[in-house]
């Protein structure tokens, strides 16, 4: 019997994943939205922000905020921690049985920068932990106070970030590390900041103390900044299955485009529950979709493959003496040699010790296997450069070049 203990645990790991993060995310927007929503009335107590009322499921809700904390302490209190404790520790879970376990294979790339196992471990760890302390810094300085330069200075270091781990990690880890940035300092807000202020609150409480307010609205900025964090950190986590994003040449400034579009599209949802019309509402979807048309656009660029060893590779098939076939055959066969060589490793029907089975079911062993494949071939090995998985049969450029000639010799590019 084999169990795939490494698969299985992605699985389960990337499921738990999904299932907390929906939990979280949807605890999040919803209660954003009831904020927003709150209304005061005539006669309402002084202690009350404000109320509404609401119907779903056959049934309706009278629901009401207090300013600080009402007279007593109920007897039942529902706290919302544990969906974003859960989505970031089954997060990091799946993170160290994909990128850690195998961080051969998906943490580091040899053609980037050749790490051992323990020190793209620890760079990773540290990058995370960084993450939130320099965040929080930020929250605790005089910048607290002007939001839209604080939310400047994130974006600056985000993408500095972003940068600096395409600089050591592979491009799909880079990418994604980005993102379990974003996703630490928002389950950090909430561990360390929203709930110990909302335990201070309720201590007060019972202890017959009046709550100083400012342990709520401290809780409240940092929800807030978890609100427009959460679309941005979401196309970053499912973006790992598109190479066109983590895989381009310049993939910090695809995360430059994506930090606004999210926080726009917040902005609209955020100012329609506010009950808000007219020029309010009018400028958010068109902004985020122009922006996006300019990702799609800056996305299709990339750097032209470097002429000298493309036509050097065509003209020495050319050459060959004992060479008798067409043009594109010579390159076919030239191309099959690489894919055999540093393809065929994991993509055959009895791959080595790095995979199980081929990944996605995709055999790259003979001459058709390669044509029925070809654009997976363009887009991973060509476009994305991120194939082989961390380099680790040392393809070169030539040999990059060999397929990008055979793939452009048979109209595939």
């Amino acid at each position: 019997m084999d169990i795939q203990l490494e698969s299985w645990a992605s699985l389960i790991f990337r499921w738990a994943h999904i299932v907390a993060g929906i939990g979280w995310i949807g605890a999040s927007f919803y209660f954003m939205a009831l904020d927003y929503a709150l209304k005061r009335r005539e006669g309402m107590d002084e202690r009350v922000k404000g109320e509404n009322w609401q119907v779903h499921g056959g049934g309706f809700y009278h629901i009401q905020k207090y300013m600080v904390a009402p007279e007593q302490m109920p007897n039942d209190l529902k706290w919302f921690q544990w969906d974003s404790y859960a989505t970031w520790l089954t997060g990091f879970a799946l993170m160290a049985v994909l990128y850690y376990w195998q961080a051969d294979i998906y943490l580091i790339d040899r053609s980037v920068l050749a790490l051992s196992k323990p020190q793209a471990i620890l760079i990773s760890v540290a990058t995370l932990t960084a993450s939130w302390l320099i965040y929080d810094g930020l929250c605790r300085s005089p910048l607290r106070h002007n939001s839209p330069a604080m939310f400047a200075c994130l974006f600056v270091l985000l993408i500095a970030a972003a940068w600096g781990l395409g600089q050591v990690f592979s491009p799909r880890a880079a990418f994604l590390h980005v993102g379990a940035m974003i996703g630490t300092i928002m389950t950090g807000n909430v561990f360390f900041i929203i709930i110990p202020n909302q335990r201070i609150v309720v201590q007060d409480l019972k202890a017959g103390r009046i709550p100083d307010a400012k342990f709520g609205i401290i809780a409240k900025l940092r929800s807030t900044h978890n609100n427009y964090l959460t679309l941005p950190v979401l196309f970053l986590m499912i973006s790992n299955h598109y190479p066109m994003t983590f895989g381009h040449p310049m993939a910090w400034a695809v995360i430059a485009f994506i930090l606004p579009i999210g926080a726009i599209i917040r902005d609209y949802f955020n100012a329609h529950d506010r009950g808000e019309h007219g020029k309010r509402l009018a400028w958010q979807w068109p902004s985020a979709a122009l922006l996006l048309l300019a990702l799609m656009i800056f996305v299709s660029w990339r750097p032209a493959p470097t002429p000298t060893i493309a036509s050097t590779t065509k003209n020495e098939i050319k050459t060959k003496p004992s060479e008798k076939t067409s043009t594109t055959s010579a390159l076919e066969n030239a191309a099959l040699k690489v894919v055999q060589a540093r393809c065929s490793v994991c993509h055959s029907a009895n791959p080595t010790d790095f995979v199980d089975a081929p990944p996605s079911g995709v055999l790259l062993e003979t001459s058709a296997h390669m044509r029925q494949y070809a654009s997976k071939i363009h887009q991973q090995t060509i476009a994305a450069n991120i194939m082989p998985p961390g380099n680790l049969t040392d393809m070169t450029q030539e040999e990059r070049a060999i397929l990008a000639s055979w793939l452009e010799s048979i109209g595939n590019k």
